[in-house]
Protein backbone atom coordinates (compact mmCIF):
# COMPACT_ATOMS: atom_id res chain seq x y z
CA UNK A 1 0.00 0.00 0.00
CA UNK A 2 1.66 3.48 -0.87
CA UNK A 3 1.63 6.83 1.24
CA UNK A 4 -0.77 8.30 -1.06
CA UNK A 5 -3.58 6.09 0.72
CA UNK A 6 -2.95 7.18 4.13
CA UNK A 7 -4.45 9.17 6.24
CA UNK A 8 -1.60 10.41 8.21
CA UNK A 9 1.44 10.45 7.89
CA UNK A 10 3.86 8.63 10.86
CA UNK A 11 5.78 11.65 11.31
CA UNK A 12 2.79 14.28 11.20
CA UNK A 13 0.86 11.51 13.39
CA UNK A 14 3.44 11.72 15.70
CA UNK A 15 3.79 15.41 15.89
CA UNK A 16 0.16 15.73 16.66
CA UNK A 17 0.17 13.40 19.73
CA UNK A 18 3.41 15.68 21.03
CA UNK A 19 1.49 18.23 20.34
CA UNK A 20 -2.01 16.98 22.07
CA UNK A 21 0.19 15.38 24.87
CA UNK A 22 1.48 18.87 25.47
CA UNK A 23 -1.47 20.69 25.60
CA UNK A 24 -3.09 18.17 28.35
CA UNK A 25 0.18 18.29 30.71
CA UNK A 26 -0.13 21.69 30.48
CA UNK A 27 -3.71 22.13 31.26
CA UNK A 28 -3.22 19.57 33.81
CA UNK A 29 -1.15 21.78 35.83
CA UNK A 30 -2.99 24.60 35.13
CA UNK A 31 -5.87 23.57 36.58
CA UNK A 32 -4.09 21.78 39.47
CA UNK A 33 -2.34 25.28 40.11
CA UNK A 34 -6.79 27.11 39.99
CA UNK A 35 -7.86 24.78 42.41
CA UNK A 36 -9.64 27.46 44.76
CA UNK A 37 -10.69 26.52 48.98
CA UNK A 38 -13.62 28.97 48.17
CA UNK A 39 -14.78 27.63 44.93
CA UNK A 40 -14.37 23.54 46.14
CA UNK A 41 -16.72 25.01 48.98
CA UNK A 42 -19.24 26.14 46.82
CA UNK A 43 -19.50 23.88 44.41
CA UNK A 44 -19.94 21.49 47.23
CA UNK A 45 -22.43 23.16 49.54
CA UNK A 46 -24.17 25.07 46.37
CA UNK A 47 -24.54 21.95 43.85
CA UNK A 48 -23.20 18.41 45.06
CA UNK A 49 -24.56 18.11 48.13
CA UNK A 50 -28.51 19.71 47.28
CA UNK A 51 -27.93 17.27 44.25
CA UNK A 52 -27.33 13.85 46.39
CA UNK A 53 -29.84 15.11 48.39
CA UNK A 54 -32.52 15.55 45.75
CA UNK A 55 -31.84 12.06 44.31
CA UNK A 56 -31.97 10.17 47.21
CA UNK A 57 -35.46 11.79 48.07
CA UNK A 58 -36.31 10.74 44.58
CA UNK A 59 -35.67 7.35 45.11
CA UNK A 60 -36.91 7.17 48.66
CA UNK A 61 -40.44 8.32 46.70
CA UNK A 62 -39.83 6.12 44.28
CA UNK A 63 -39.42 2.93 46.82
CA UNK A 64 -43.02 4.10 48.08
CA UNK A 65 -44.60 4.69 45.34
CA UNK A 66 -45.42 0.97 44.78
CA UNK A 67 -46.50 0.11 48.72
CA UNK A 68 -48.77 3.51 48.33
CA UNK A 69 -50.52 1.73 45.08
CA UNK A 70 -50.82 -1.77 46.80
CA UNK A 71 -52.28 -0.29 49.33
CA UNK A 72 -54.95 1.86 47.40
CA UNK A 73 -55.40 -1.43 45.53
CA UNK A 74 -56.40 -3.09 48.71
CA UNK A 75 -58.37 -0.85 49.68
CA UNK A 76 -60.51 -0.39 46.47
CA UNK A 77 -60.42 -4.35 46.16
CA UNK A 78 -64.34 -6.13 45.32
CA UNK A 79 -63.12 -8.79 47.72
CA UNK A 80 -62.54 -7.20 50.87
CA UNK A 81 -65.77 -4.46 50.53
CA UNK A 82 -68.06 -7.52 49.71
CA UNK A 83 -65.96 -9.89 52.63
CA UNK A 84 -66.95 -6.72 55.39
CA UNK A 85 -70.44 -6.04 53.99
CA UNK A 86 -71.04 -9.58 54.32
CA UNK A 87 -70.74 -9.30 57.99
CA UNK A 88 -67.04 -10.69 57.98
CA UNK A 89 -68.56 -14.43 58.70
CA UNK A 90 -65.25 -16.54 56.70
CA UNK A 91 -62.14 -14.93 58.81
CA UNK A 92 -59.95 -17.72 57.30
CA UNK A 93 -60.73 -15.78 53.60
CA UNK A 94 -59.73 -12.50 55.04
CA UNK A 95 -56.26 -14.33 56.68
CA UNK A 96 -55.59 -16.07 53.48
CA UNK A 97 -55.90 -12.64 51.37
CA UNK A 98 -53.93 -10.51 53.19
CA UNK A 99 -51.52 -13.39 53.58
CA UNK A 100 -51.39 -14.19 49.60
CA UNK A 101 -50.88 -9.68 49.34
CA UNK A 102 -48.02 -10.35 52.11
CA UNK A 103 -46.49 -12.95 50.05
CA UNK A 104 -46.87 -11.97 46.38
CA UNK A 105 -45.40 -8.17 46.48
CA UNK A 106 -42.39 -8.88 49.99
CA UNK A 107 -43.86 -7.25 52.48
CA UNK A 108 -43.32 -7.21 56.02
CA UNK A 109 -46.45 -7.19 56.93
CA UNK A 110 -50.37 -6.77 55.67
CA UNK A 111 -53.28 -5.68 57.72
CA UNK A 112 -56.58 -5.01 57.64
CA UNK A 113 -58.97 -2.97 60.56
CA UNK A 114 -62.50 -2.81 60.10
CA UNK A 115 -64.49 -0.57 62.08
CA UNK A 116 -67.49 -2.05 61.80
CA UNK A 117 -65.68 -4.98 64.12
CA UNK A 118 -63.39 -3.37 65.50
CA UNK A 119 -61.03 -6.71 64.45
CA UNK A 120 -57.56 -6.29 63.64
CA UNK A 121 -56.91 -8.54 60.91
CA UNK A 122 -53.76 -10.15 59.57
CA UNK A 123 -52.11 -13.02 57.43
CA UNK A 124 -52.24 -15.23 60.88
CA UNK A 125 -55.15 -14.36 62.13
CA UNK A 126 -57.39 -11.79 64.29
CA UNK A 127 -54.40 -10.04 66.01
CA UNK A 128 -56.57 -7.98 68.48
CA UNK A 129 -59.86 -5.35 68.83
CA UNK A 130 -58.71 -1.86 68.28
CA UNK A 131 -59.58 0.54 71.47
CA UNK A 132 -59.97 4.39 71.34
CA UNK A 133 -58.32 3.85 75.11
CA UNK A 134 -55.80 1.76 73.81
CA UNK A 135 -52.63 4.42 72.86
CA UNK A 136 -51.24 2.02 70.74
CA UNK A 137 -54.57 2.15 68.80
CA UNK A 138 -53.99 5.77 68.32
CA UNK A 139 -53.15 5.41 64.96
CA UNK A 140 -56.46 3.88 63.87
CA UNK A 141 -58.65 6.47 65.06
CA UNK A 142 -55.85 8.95 63.31
CA UNK A 143 -56.63 7.16 60.05
CA UNK A 144 -60.19 7.05 60.71
CA UNK A 145 -60.55 11.21 61.11
CA UNK A 146 -58.09 11.80 58.23
CA UNK A 147 -59.35 13.93 55.02
CA UNK A 148 -56.39 12.73 52.48
CA UNK A 149 -57.02 8.85 51.13
CA UNK A 150 -53.75 7.69 53.48
CA UNK A 151 -50.52 8.46 55.69
CA UNK A 152 -47.60 6.87 55.56
CA UNK A 153 -45.74 6.67 59.46
CA UNK A 154 -43.62 4.72 61.31
CA UNK A 155 -44.71 2.74 64.14
CA UNK A 156 -43.78 -0.37 66.19
CA UNK A 157 -45.69 -4.01 64.57
CA UNK A 158 -47.12 -5.33 67.08
CA UNK A 159 -47.38 -8.70 65.11
CA UNK A 160 -43.61 -8.83 64.26
CA UNK A 161 -42.49 -8.69 67.79
CA UNK A 162 -43.02 -4.71 67.47
CA UNK A 163 -40.30 -3.96 64.75
CA UNK A 164 -40.10 -0.32 63.71
CA UNK A 165 -41.75 -0.61 60.37
CA UNK A 166 -42.85 2.01 57.95
CA UNK A 167 -46.86 1.58 57.69
CA UNK A 168 -48.98 2.82 54.48
CA UNK A 169 -52.30 2.82 56.35
CA UNK A 170 -54.93 3.49 53.05
CA UNK A 171 -59.29 4.25 53.90
CA UNK A 172 -61.35 1.86 52.28
CA UNK A 173 -65.17 2.88 51.69
CA UNK A 174 -67.81 0.41 50.56
CA UNK A 175 -70.17 1.21 47.06
CA UNK A 176 -71.81 4.15 48.25
CA UNK A 177 -68.58 5.96 50.52
CA UNK A 178 -69.28 4.62 53.90
CA UNK A 179 -66.22 3.89 56.09
CA UNK A 180 -65.22 0.48 55.98
CA UNK A 181 -62.15 0.88 57.94
CA UNK A 182 -58.12 1.19 57.06
CA UNK A 183 -56.12 -1.67 55.66
CA UNK A 184 -52.71 -1.68 53.87
CA UNK A 185 -48.65 -3.16 54.55
CA UNK A 186 -45.82 -2.05 56.55
CA UNK A 187 -41.98 -2.45 55.26
CA UNK A 188 -39.55 -3.43 57.32
CA UNK A 189 -36.86 -1.06 58.42
CA UNK A 190 -33.89 -3.20 57.70
CA UNK A 191 -34.90 -1.69 54.18
CA UNK A 192 -33.77 2.02 54.80
CA UNK A 193 -30.93 0.88 56.36
CA UNK A 194 -29.86 -1.04 53.59
CA UNK A 195 -30.77 1.77 51.44
CA UNK A 196 -28.72 4.39 53.64
CA UNK A 197 -25.89 2.28 53.23
CA UNK A 198 -26.21 2.51 49.46
CA UNK A 199 -26.89 6.07 49.43
CA UNK A 200 -23.38 7.10 51.40
CA UNK A 201 -21.48 4.05 49.36
CA UNK A 202 -22.78 5.68 46.28
CA UNK A 203 -22.60 9.56 46.91
CA UNK A 204 -19.31 9.60 49.76
CA UNK A 205 -21.45 11.62 51.59
CA UNK A 206 -22.77 11.00 55.98
CA UNK A 207 -25.92 10.43 55.76
CA UNK A 208 -28.95 10.04 58.47
CA UNK A 209 -32.76 11.11 59.14
CA UNK A 210 -33.90 13.10 61.84
CA UNK A 211 -37.60 13.75 63.29
CA UNK A 212 -39.20 17.13 64.59
CA UNK A 213 -37.88 17.06 68.25
CA UNK A 214 -33.98 17.18 66.34
CA UNK A 215 -33.07 13.34 67.56
CA UNK A 216 -31.59 11.37 65.09
CA UNK A 217 -34.03 8.81 63.99
CA UNK A 218 -31.54 6.26 61.14
CA UNK A 219 -28.33 5.99 60.76
CA UNK A 220 -26.35 4.43 58.47
CA UNK A 221 -23.59 1.88 60.13
CA UNK A 222 -20.31 2.83 60.75
CA UNK A 223 -21.77 6.83 60.52
CA UNK A 224 -19.11 9.21 62.12
CA UNK A 225 -22.22 11.33 63.82
CA UNK A 226 -23.13 8.77 66.89
CA UNK A 227 -25.30 11.82 68.84
CA UNK A 228 -28.43 10.50 68.70
CA UNK A 229 -29.80 14.31 70.34
CA UNK A 230 -28.39 16.87 67.85
CA UNK A 231 -29.12 19.75 70.60
CA UNK A 232 -26.04 18.28 72.12
CA UNK A 233 -24.01 17.87 69.26
CA UNK A 234 -21.31 20.42 69.55
CA UNK A 235 -21.99 23.01 66.04
CA UNK A 236 -25.25 21.50 65.44
CA UNK A 237 -26.79 22.28 68.85
CA UNK A 238 -26.64 26.25 67.75
CA UNK A 239 -28.14 25.67 64.53
CA UNK A 240 -30.45 22.57 64.61
CA UNK A 241 -33.55 25.19 65.53
CA UNK A 242 -33.07 27.40 62.52
CA UNK A 243 -32.87 23.72 60.67
CA UNK A 244 -35.94 22.77 61.76
CA UNK A 245 -37.61 25.64 61.21
CA UNK A 246 -36.40 26.47 57.69
CA UNK A 247 -36.51 22.45 56.66
CA UNK A 248 -34.21 22.50 53.65
CA UNK A 249 -31.27 24.74 52.75
CA UNK A 250 -27.63 24.34 53.21
CA UNK A 251 -25.36 24.92 56.47
CA UNK A 252 -21.96 24.92 57.52
CA UNK A 253 -20.86 24.28 60.90
CA UNK A 254 -17.64 23.35 63.03
CA UNK A 255 -17.03 20.69 65.67
CA UNK A 256 -13.85 19.10 67.16
CA UNK A 257 -11.75 21.54 64.56
CA UNK A 258 -13.31 20.61 61.08
CA UNK A 259 -15.56 22.46 59.00
CA UNK A 260 -19.01 20.52 57.68
CA UNK A 261 -20.69 21.45 54.72
CA UNK A 262 -24.39 20.06 55.73
CA UNK A 263 -27.58 20.21 52.81
CA UNK A 264 -30.94 19.37 54.93
CA UNK A 265 -34.46 18.32 52.92
CA UNK A 266 -37.78 17.77 54.80
CA UNK A 267 -39.58 14.52 53.52
CA UNK A 268 -43.47 15.12 54.28
CA UNK A 269 -44.14 11.62 53.36
CA UNK A 270 -41.84 10.14 56.37
CA UNK A 271 -42.00 13.50 58.43
CA UNK A 272 -38.33 12.93 58.76
CA UNK A 273 -35.60 15.72 57.67
CA UNK A 274 -33.06 13.89 55.41
CA UNK A 275 -29.11 15.44 56.27
CA UNK A 276 -26.68 15.11 53.88
CA UNK A 277 -23.24 16.35 54.81
CA UNK A 278 -19.63 15.91 54.14
CA UNK A 279 -16.49 17.07 55.64
CA UNK A 280 -14.52 19.83 54.60
CA UNK A 281 -11.25 18.88 54.86
CA UNK A 282 -11.64 15.93 52.46
CA UNK A 283 -12.95 17.95 50.01
CA UNK A 284 -10.13 19.98 49.95
CA UNK A 285 -7.15 17.29 49.66
CA UNK A 286 -5.40 19.23 46.37
CA UNK A 287 -3.65 16.36 45.40
CA UNK A 288 -7.29 14.49 45.43
CA UNK A 289 -8.39 17.41 43.05
CA UNK A 290 -5.25 17.08 40.80
CA UNK A 291 -5.78 13.22 40.25
CA UNK A 292 -8.91 14.00 39.32
CA UNK A 293 -8.73 16.77 37.01
CA UNK A 294 -5.72 14.97 35.72
CA UNK A 295 -7.94 11.21 34.92
CA UNK A 296 -10.54 13.48 33.57
CA UNK A 297 -8.14 15.34 31.05
CA UNK A 298 -6.46 12.04 30.01
CA UNK A 299 -9.62 10.58 29.24
CA UNK A 300 -10.52 13.05 26.89
CA UNK A 301 -6.90 13.13 25.39
CA UNK A 302 -7.20 9.32 25.17
CA UNK A 303 -10.79 9.19 23.61
CA UNK A 304 -9.04 12.07 20.58
CA UNK A 305 -6.41 10.01 19.87
CA UNK A 306 -8.82 6.65 19.84
CA UNK A 307 -11.40 8.39 17.73
CA UNK A 308 -8.01 9.11 15.28
CA UNK A 309 -6.88 6.03 15.56
CA UNK A 310 -10.25 3.90 14.93
CA UNK A 311 -10.94 6.88 12.14
CA UNK A 312 -7.67 5.75 9.90
CA UNK A 313 -7.83 1.84 11.28
CA UNK A 314 -11.16 1.79 9.56
CA UNK A 315 -10.39 3.25 6.21
CA UNK A 316 -7.53 0.77 6.25
CA UNK A 317 -10.08 -2.05 7.23
CA UNK A 318 -12.45 -0.65 4.43
CA UNK A 319 -9.48 -0.86 1.49
CA UNK A 320 -8.35 -4.07 2.74
CA UNK A 321 -12.16 -5.71 2.70
CA UNK A 322 -12.37 -3.84 -0.85
CA UNK A 323 -9.41 -6.07 -2.41
CA UNK A 324 -10.52 -9.08 -0.28
CA UNK A 325 -14.04 -9.22 -1.41
CA UNK A 326 -14.07 -7.63 -4.79
CA UNK A 327 -12.71 -9.01 -8.25
CA UNK A 328 -9.99 -6.11 -9.53
CA UNK A 329 -10.50 -6.10 -12.90
CA UNK A 330 -14.47 -5.73 -13.07
CA UNK A 331 -15.12 -4.58 -9.80
CA UNK A 332 -17.76 -7.44 -9.10
CA UNK A 333 -17.65 -9.38 -5.82
CA UNK A 334 -15.58 -12.00 -6.43
CA UNK A 335 -16.66 -15.73 -5.43
CA UNK A 336 -15.40 -15.58 -1.49
CA UNK A 337 -17.71 -12.63 -0.91
CA UNK A 338 -20.07 -14.27 -2.75
CA UNK A 339 -20.11 -17.36 -0.23
CA UNK A 340 -20.23 -15.16 2.80
CA UNK A 341 -22.95 -13.14 1.75
CA UNK A 342 -25.21 -16.52 0.54
CA UNK A 343 -24.44 -17.78 4.08
CA UNK A 344 -26.29 -14.58 5.54
CA UNK A 345 -28.88 -14.93 3.05
CA UNK A 346 -29.68 -18.40 3.04
CA UNK A 347 -30.42 -18.28 7.05
CA UNK A 348 -32.30 -15.22 5.95
CA UNK A 349 -34.44 -17.02 3.79
CA UNK A 350 -34.74 -20.02 6.54
CA UNK A 351 -36.13 -17.33 9.30
CA UNK A 352 -38.56 -16.06 6.38
CA UNK A 353 -38.83 -17.63 3.58
CA UNK A 354 -38.90 -16.09 -0.01
CA UNK A 355 -38.14 -16.70 -3.77
CA UNK A 356 -34.80 -16.72 -4.67
CA UNK A 357 -33.73 -17.45 -8.80
CA UNK A 358 -30.18 -17.86 -10.38
CA UNK A 359 -28.75 -16.32 -13.02
CA UNK A 360 -25.78 -18.23 -14.66
CA UNK A 361 -24.53 -15.77 -17.54
CA UNK A 362 -21.54 -16.50 -19.91
CA UNK A 363 -20.03 -14.39 -22.66
CA UNK A 364 -20.57 -16.19 -26.10
CA UNK A 365 -17.17 -16.74 -28.34
CA UNK A 366 -15.26 -14.80 -25.73
CA UNK A 367 -12.15 -16.88 -26.96
CA UNK A 368 -12.50 -15.37 -30.62
CA UNK A 369 -12.53 -11.91 -28.81
CA UNK A 370 -9.51 -12.46 -27.06
CA UNK A 371 -7.97 -14.44 -30.35
CA UNK A 372 -8.59 -11.77 -32.63
CA UNK A 373 -9.06 -8.47 -30.60
CA UNK A 374 -6.42 -8.93 -27.59
CA UNK A 375 -7.03 -9.49 -23.62
CA UNK A 376 -7.65 -5.82 -23.36
CA UNK A 377 -10.74 -5.89 -25.82
CA UNK A 378 -11.42 -8.82 -23.51
CA UNK A 379 -11.07 -7.02 -20.28
CA UNK A 380 -13.47 -3.98 -21.52
CA UNK A 381 -15.75 -6.61 -22.68
CA UNK A 382 -15.89 -7.96 -19.07
CA UNK A 383 -16.13 -4.77 -17.54
CA UNK A 384 -18.99 -3.86 -20.03
CA UNK A 385 -20.74 -6.70 -18.96
CA UNK A 386 -20.52 -5.54 -15.46
CA UNK A 387 -21.75 -2.47 -15.69
CA UNK A 388 -24.86 -3.80 -17.82
CA UNK A 389 -25.26 -6.26 -14.48
CA UNK A 390 -25.06 -2.85 -12.06
CA UNK A 391 -27.27 -1.22 -13.97
CA UNK A 392 -30.24 -3.86 -14.45
CA UNK A 393 -30.10 -5.29 -10.91
CA UNK A 394 -31.92 -4.08 -7.62
CA UNK A 395 -29.49 -3.76 -4.67
CA UNK A 396 -31.38 -6.47 -3.13
CA UNK A 397 -29.67 -8.58 -5.46
CA UNK A 398 -26.06 -10.39 -5.72
CA UNK A 399 -23.66 -10.36 -8.35
CA UNK A 400 -20.43 -12.03 -8.98
CA UNK A 401 -18.13 -12.63 -11.59
CA UNK A 402 -18.03 -16.61 -11.34
CA UNK A 403 -15.03 -17.29 -13.34
CA UNK A 404 -13.29 -16.27 -16.60
CA UNK A 405 -16.10 -14.73 -18.90
CA UNK A 406 -18.90 -16.18 -16.17
CA UNK A 407 -21.30 -14.24 -14.56
CA UNK A 408 -23.49 -15.55 -11.66
CA UNK A 409 -26.52 -13.60 -10.12
CA UNK A 410 -28.66 -14.33 -7.55
CA UNK A 411 -32.10 -12.84 -7.56
CA UNK A 412 -33.48 -12.01 -3.96
CA UNK A 413 -37.16 -12.68 -3.91
CA UNK A 414 -38.28 -13.39 -7.55
CA UNK A 415 -40.00 -16.67 -8.95
CA UNK A 416 -38.44 -18.37 -11.87
CA UNK A 417 -40.97 -16.82 -14.20
CA UNK A 418 -40.25 -13.31 -13.31
CA UNK A 419 -36.06 -14.49 -13.35
CA UNK A 420 -37.00 -15.60 -17.34
CA UNK A 421 -37.64 -11.91 -18.04
CA UNK A 422 -34.94 -10.66 -16.61
CA UNK A 423 -32.72 -12.43 -17.82
CA UNK A 424 -34.14 -11.99 -21.30
CA UNK A 425 -33.91 -8.16 -20.56
CA UNK A 426 -30.09 -8.44 -19.21
CA UNK A 427 -29.01 -10.74 -22.40
CA UNK A 428 -31.02 -7.63 -24.30
CA UNK A 429 -28.99 -5.01 -23.17
CA UNK A 430 -25.65 -6.66 -23.62
CA UNK A 431 -26.37 -7.52 -27.15
CA UNK A 432 -27.30 -3.81 -27.65
CA UNK A 433 -24.31 -2.28 -25.87
CA UNK A 434 -21.76 -2.62 -28.54
CA UNK A 435 -17.89 -1.81 -27.99
CA UNK A 436 -16.09 0.00 -30.50
CA UNK A 437 -12.66 -1.97 -31.08
CA UNK A 438 -10.75 0.35 -33.81
CA UNK A 439 -12.71 1.14 -37.18
CA UNK A 440 -15.18 -1.51 -35.96
CA UNK A 441 -17.96 -2.65 -33.53
CA UNK A 442 -18.26 -5.33 -31.52
CA UNK A 443 -21.19 -6.75 -31.11
CA UNK A 444 -21.03 -8.53 -27.60
CA UNK A 445 -23.81 -11.81 -26.89
CA UNK A 446 -24.21 -14.00 -23.73
CA UNK A 447 -26.09 -16.98 -23.34
CA UNK A 448 -28.35 -17.37 -19.72
CA UNK A 449 -29.23 -20.05 -17.43
CA UNK A 450 -31.86 -19.61 -15.29
CA UNK A 451 -32.71 -21.89 -12.39
CA UNK A 452 -35.13 -21.34 -9.27
CA UNK A 453 -33.96 -22.45 -5.70
CA UNK A 454 -36.12 -25.22 -4.09
CA UNK A 455 -37.09 -26.02 -0.45
CA UNK A 456 -35.62 -29.03 -0.70
CA UNK A 457 -32.57 -28.44 -2.42
CA UNK A 458 -29.16 -26.74 -1.84
CA UNK A 459 -27.68 -23.69 -3.26
CA UNK A 460 -25.20 -25.80 -5.11
CA UNK A 461 -28.07 -27.57 -6.76
CA UNK A 462 -29.73 -24.69 -7.93
CA UNK A 463 -26.13 -22.99 -9.31
CA UNK A 464 -26.34 -26.53 -10.67
CA UNK A 465 -29.54 -26.40 -12.41
CA UNK A 466 -28.64 -22.81 -13.52
CA UNK A 467 -25.97 -24.22 -15.14
CA UNK A 468 -27.99 -27.05 -17.19
CA UNK A 469 -29.93 -23.85 -18.54
CA UNK A 470 -27.24 -22.61 -19.84
CA UNK A 471 -26.17 -25.50 -21.73
CA UNK A 472 -29.19 -25.67 -23.23
CA UNK A 473 -29.07 -22.07 -24.56
CA UNK A 474 -25.78 -22.77 -25.93
CA UNK A 475 -26.92 -25.93 -27.36
CA UNK A 476 -29.83 -24.27 -28.95
CA UNK A 477 -27.44 -21.31 -30.81
CA UNK A 478 -26.80 -18.77 -27.84
CA UNK A 479 -27.56 -15.73 -27.56
CA UNK A 480 -30.77 -16.81 -25.76
CA UNK A 481 -31.87 -17.65 -22.51
CA UNK A 482 -32.36 -21.66 -20.90
CA UNK A 483 -34.66 -21.89 -18.05
CA UNK A 484 -34.10 -25.26 -16.45
CA UNK A 485 -36.79 -26.33 -13.95
CA UNK A 486 -35.96 -30.08 -13.09
CA UNK A 487 -34.19 -31.31 -9.68
CA UNK A 488 -30.82 -31.18 -10.32
CA UNK A 489 -29.02 -34.66 -9.40
CA UNK A 490 -27.62 -35.35 -6.14
CA UNK A 491 -24.42 -33.58 -5.37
Amino acid sequence: MTSSHRIFHGRRLLVLLSILLSLGFFATTLGSYLVSKDAIREAILGRELPLASSNIYVELQKDLVQPVVISSTMAHDTFLRDWVLRGERDVSEMNRYLQEVKTRHGAFSSFFVSDRSLSYYTGGGVLKKVSPTEPRDAWYYRVRDLKEDYEINVDPDLANQDALTIFINYRAFDFEGNYLGATGIGLTMDAMYRRIKEYQQRYQRTIYFVNHQGRVVLRGQNAPLQVDDLRTSPGLRDIIDQILEAKSGGYQYEANGTNHLLNVHYIPELKWYLFVEKDESEALVKIRQTLYINLGICLVITLIVLMLTNLSLARYQRRIEDMASTDKLTGMLNRQAFTILMDKLMADCARSPRPLSILMIDLDHFKRINDQHGHAVGDQVLCLVADVLQQSLRKSDVAVRWGGEEFLVVLNNCALDEAGLIAEKIRERIARAPLAVADKVLVVEASVGVSQLRPDETLDQAIQRADGGLYQAKRSGRNQVGVFAEVAPSI
